[in-house]
């Protein structure tokens, strides 16, 4: 009997429409652990570099957590994988809501979409019956509105459904796949949804999930809420409070944004409004949030509440989702209530909310300077909101200039040309990024920045704070009951950073410091994406609930794995090595890993290029950030090693800190410079 997990996927080739249960290898499961982890070893098998997003070759997989449904607070997430179109990269891209539960109750931990459909359908999963139906009359409907349509349909208001917009059936390349309450938005995942020609995917689940250790596992969740209720009752001096809401989904909470405001940039990530958030913006604003919330939301058994419905005069009820309360905002230099109101449209559209206000922000500022011309956007509006909501629908409907920039803005400068590459400056890896940008280099986001695959820094911070509190005693008393640290140096980097001094940014943290602390972050996020935990409760905040010691516990209870921190901490090597492998094997390398060059205003460039080194070697990748033949042996993927030296990637006699080829950047290079874009 298989424990936490089913032990079954679900897989559907769409060109054929064969649709099989597969039985899955528990081998699997303790070596990568399931979510995320199973997700990359199923890429790696079965999609070679050579395949582009929009191939039938490529695999389109929604991975529960190993976790997910089990009794677990907060563990609910899907973690959608698949070649993306924007970076040629693989993409995984997280969502919360109900989807994965149901998807578990329904027996599935994973369901593998491949192939295409030659004309537009949804899957409708009832536990054992599984069908492919003709979806001719969801075409151009929006995501919410199709999962409203379809429970109705099939009589089923209790089922699931992760949906794309129009963005996502004509493959704009940052289309998201929506979700009620989440969205899986990063790296275009929706349009190879589109692409693969699935409109919906609808779940009903109602079967039971078996724990290995039901008494010990109940114990081990009532400890997580009772830690939660404790830090609720004795809050941290400077931390917010876990229910308080955490990251961008406290936006839903919060009402004060002059942080925000104030220090990201508006425009196309240009301009940096110092003195904005006034008390009439302030009223102004709060009314608007007061007045179109209707109420505060949680996933799958979790007591957030951090997301929101929202209700504005003459639109449909949404649910708005991560940061893009600002986005839209921002982007305009509008108000809030033209952010929330394009939100709403967008989110039926089905886009990512950090790419495209970005993109349309970039479109007008290449208007602005006579890149693009007035003939380029025949008929938009003069009024400014007016521009946002044409350029929209441009690009969900690829019509005209919209069809360049529904590629998002690196391929769309190279397509458009005359100096428009310096205008996509907010970038990394291809794709649009958060529009921040501060002054002083901080090496530990530099080193998040540069080196992870999830191309949103977001999902790698939070479990090291993000500044030295000013008084000494004050970060020891922080560091007194700091029992989420996986080592006892962590207290001792905190206790002697300062604000100013010897001990202060760039030059402290230490590229030692600075390589430890990176890299405890982000096992903490690549083990949540394995076992389908919300990083608002485990790797995000400061002092979680769920860590490093306790996480061995519940995966021992729960699934049944012998499991200890050591054994934890390998298996979330391993597999995060194994999304390194695959995007180097797609051709990433060093160069490639370079935060926009104006993040921030005073650079280092000798100092980053020793934080790149150090950070390899720490992770056992060579100077080129190619896992050594060494380290994957080491780690059981020498699969991984012989792929490699059978393309040259890595040779027979390279050590540590030798050089590898880099054949495989010059391929992807060429490949962009004839084809103009992945996909194309």
């Amino acid at each position: 009997m298989r424990f936490a997990e089913t032990g079954f996927n679900l897989e559907i080739d769409l060109t054929r429409g064969n649709i099989e249960k597969i039985a899955t290898n528990s081998r699997d499961t303790e070596l990568y652990l399931g979510g995320l982890g199973t997700n990359a070893k199923i890429l790696w098998d079965r999609v070679p570099p050579e395949v582009e997003a929009f191939s039938p070759e490529n695999l389109l997989i929604f991975g529960a957590g190993l976790l997910c449904g089990t009794p677990a607070t907060g563990c609910n997430r899907t973690i959608v994988t698949t070649i993306s179109p924007q970076t040629k990269l693989m993409a995984f891209s997280m969502m919360g809501g109900f989807w994965a539960p149901e998807l578990k109750y329904a027996g599935y931990d994973k369901l593998v979409l491949s192939g295409k459909s030659e004309k537009l359908v949804y899957l409708y999963i009832h536990n054992d019956s599984v069908e492919i139906c003709d979806a001719s009359h969801l075409k151009g409907k929006g995501s919410i509105e199709t999962a409203t349509l379809l429970k109705k349909e099939l009589n089923q208001p209790k089922a699931q459904v992760a949906a794309i917009g129009m963005a996502g059936e004509n493959r704009v390349y940052y289309a998201s796949i929506e979700q009620g309450r989440s969205s899986a938005s990063r790296g275009g995942i929706g349009a190879v949804m589109g692409d693969k020609g699935v409109k919906a995917i609808v779940v009903r689940g109602t079967m039971d999930i078996n724990i290995a250790k039901p008494l010990e596992y109940m114990e081990l969740c009532n400890g997580v809420l009772e830690y939660i209720k404790y830090r609720e009752d004795h809050p941290i001096p400077g931390v917010m409070p876990i229910l308080a809401g955490l990251g961008s989904p406290q936006e839903m909470k919060v009402h004060d944004e002059k942080w925000h405001t104030e220090n990201f940039m508006w425009g196309n990530s240009r301009t940096r409004r110092k003195d904005f958030w006034t008390k009439e913006i302030e009223k102004e604003w709060t009314d608007t949030m007061v007045n179109a919330r209707t109420r505060l939301i949680s996933c799958f058994n979790c007591p957030m509440e951090c997301g929101a419905t929202l209700s504005l005069p003459g639109l449909p009820t949404y649910m708005m989702k991560c940061f893009t309360k600002l986005t839209y905002t921002m982007g305009a230099f509008s108000d809030l209530d033209f952010g929330l109101r394009i939100a709403q449209k967008a989110t039926e559209y089905g886009l990512d909310g950090f790419s495209a206000p970005q993109v349309m922000a970039f479109a007008l500022e290449l208007l602005e300077n006579d890149i693009l011309t007035d003939d380029d956007f025949p008929d938009m509006p003069a009024d400014n909101e007016g521009r946002f909501y044409y350029l929209l629908d441009k690009i969900v409907r690829r019509e005209g200039i919209g069809d360049i920039l529904a590629d998002g803005t690196h391929w769309a400068a190279k397509k458009i040309g005359k100096g428009a590459s310096k205008y996509a400056h907010n970038n990394i890896k291809k794709h649009e990024q958060l529009p921040l940008k501060l002054s002083m280099l901080n090496p530990i986001y530099f080193l998040m920045y540069a080196t992870g695959e999830k191309m949103n820094i977001t999902q790698i911070e939070g479990q090291f704070p993000q500044a030295p509190f000013p008084k000494k005693e004050h970060r020891e008393k922080f560091c007194e009951d700091w029992i989420q640290v996986p080592h006892e140096k962590f207290k001792q980097y905190f206790i002697d950073w300062e604000l100013r001094g010897e001990n202060s940014i760039p030059f402290y943290p230490n590229v030692e410091m600075t390589c430890d602390i990176v890299d405890w972050q982000e096992m903490m996020h690549y083990i949540d994406d394995a076992l389908g935990q919300c990083a608002g409760l485990s790797s995000f905040p400061l002092k979680p609930p769920y860590h490093i010691h306790n996480y061995p516990k519940f995966i021992e209870a729960g699934a049944g794995i012998d499991m200890d921190e050591e054994k934890l901490t390998r298996a979330a090597k391993r597999y995060r090595t194994l999304v390194r492998a695959i995007n180097i094997r797609r051709g990433m390398r060093r160069k490639d890993e370079k935060p926009p060059a104006n993040h921030w205003k005073k650079r280092f460039p000798e100092l980053e290029e020793k934080l790149l080194d150090g950070y390899y070697k720490l992770k056992g990748w060579n100077d080129e950030g190619i896992p050594t033949k060494e380290t994957l042996d080491e780690l059981g993927l020498d699969f991984v090693g012989k792929d490699f030296l059978a393309r040259g990637i890595l040779k027979e006699d390279e050590s540590l800190s030798g050089k590898a080829c880099t054949k495989g950047q010059d391929i992807v290079e060429e490949k962009e410079n004839k084809s103009g874009g992945p996909g194309s």
